[in-house]
């Protein structure tokens, strides 16, 4: 075996460069969308989309985003106390199950969602301990077929008893809402059809009293491709960091977004085989003739999809690769055709493309997937190196 040899001072094993520049700038386009008083909502749930919550916020703020959005109450608490935002940072939690921390939600002025009567029954009692009403929005299920609450006798009961307790000082009802199914497939009949009910029941909370500071249903896509779904406040999150909805809606830079993450590695070992050299586990990839290996230190572990093996596309040394064999735990090897970077040189799994790097919807068709699920996978293992913050 011939081997090259690694200069000293080589990099980390592996990095997730997160760019808050491209960040501010897409929050920057994505406000230039809108009509003046509608706000825009950063959502960082899933820590920022695997990005960093508490980085990405504070830029999302510093760009003009007013809310922040997370899924679990347990993100958004974590939000309130470590990103040390101002005060009028309106931070909303979604995804509730019974017996959740409503009364430390309701102290932390959080908003918090509620779908259903249990919910709304657990925020009156965590609103009695606390001393204080809780802000509440309620979410309408006006298709999606997920959280919310059904249009008719449910949401006329939900709306009734959420207006008997913010009479009895118990809550503020601080918006109405809901969330499309079908907003990155351009023309789809859902469209139309979930804003038709989302009218109809916003409409019926208003004309029984209800006086919401925002209404929202727009997310990504319908922010980039409806405005007639703006309303008072869009909830960005994919676009966010730089990433397009769908291939259907176009690529990031069509709508003047910038990939926030570049994923790279240092190669770990490049050495020649022999051809008819099995790569991997199964040997699912075999050596066509004397070639040289790169061996790229990351795996299923770190979130490179498994799914990906024997497609995934890398760049080393000014070429695209294509992963050799599968993906494994914590590595997976690249066919270098017989050109011999040192180890320790930088292998680039995605990035903004610009540099002529693969990016992440490149990898989500490898493994026929979203963009979505190759950013927000990058495992704890992969530091994130923060640049322009």
């Amino acid at each position: 075996m011939s081997e090259t040899t690694a200069r000293q001072g080589a990099a980390v094993r592996a990095r997730a460069e997160i760019d808050l520049d491209a960040l501010r700038s897409n929050v920057r386009t994505l406000r230039a969308l809108l009509a003046p008083g509608t706000a825009l909502m950063a959502v960082v749930k899933a820590d920022g989309y695997g990005h960093g919550a508490v980085p990405c916020a504070r830029a999302a703020v510093q760009a003009g985003a007013t809310w922040l959005g997370t899924a679990t109450p347990h993100e958004a608490l974590a939000l309130r106390a470590d990103a040390g935002l101002p005060d009028d940072v309106r931070i909303m939690c979604w995804l509730w199950t019974p017996g959740g921390p409503w009364q430390e939600a309701i102290e932390a002025g959080l908003d918090v969602s509620v779908s259903g009567m249990w919910a709304l029954r657990e925020v009156e009692d965590a609103a009695r301990r606390a001393g204080r009403p809780a802000r509440v929005q309620l979410k309408a299920d006006t298709g999606l077929g997920r959280n919310g609450c059904q249009p008719g006798p449910d949401w006329h009961e939900l709306v009734g008893a959420a207006l008997d307790a913010e009479r009895a000082g118990l809550l503020q009802i601080t918006g109405l809402w809901s969330h499309f199914a079908c907003a990155d497939e351009p023309g789809h009949p859902s469209i139309a059809a979930q804003l038709t009910v989302f009218r109809e029941m916003t409409a019926y909370a208003e004309e029984r009293g209800v006086r919401p500071e925002v209404r929202h249903i727009a997310n990504s896509p319908a922010t980039l491709t409806l405005p007639e779904a703006h309303y008072d406040l869009v909830r960005t999150g994919i676009a966010l960091y730089g990433l397009s909805p769908s291939p259907e809606l176009g690529t990031p830079a069509d709508h003047g977004l910038r990939p926030v993450m570049t994923l790279s590695a240092s190669l770990a070992l490049v050495k020649r085989v022999p051809g008819g050299h099995g790569v991997s586990y199964g040997h699912r990839y075999t050596t066509p003739g004397d070639t040289t290996l790169g061996l790229v230190p990351l795996g299923y572990a770190d979130g490179i999809p498994r799914h990906a093996s024997s497609n995934g596309p890398v760049l080393v040394d000014g070429k695209w690769r294509t992963v050799a064999g599968r993906i494994a735990m914590d590595q997976f090897a690249v066919d270098l055709g017989g050109d011999e970077p040192p180890a320790g040189a930088e292998a680039v799994l995605f990035g903004p493309g610009d540099g002529g790097e693969p990016t992440a919807e490149d990898w989500a068709q490898a493994a026929g997937t979203i963009g979505y699920e190759i950013v927000t996978r990058v495992g704890a293992r992969v530091p994130r190196v923060y640049v322009n913050e």
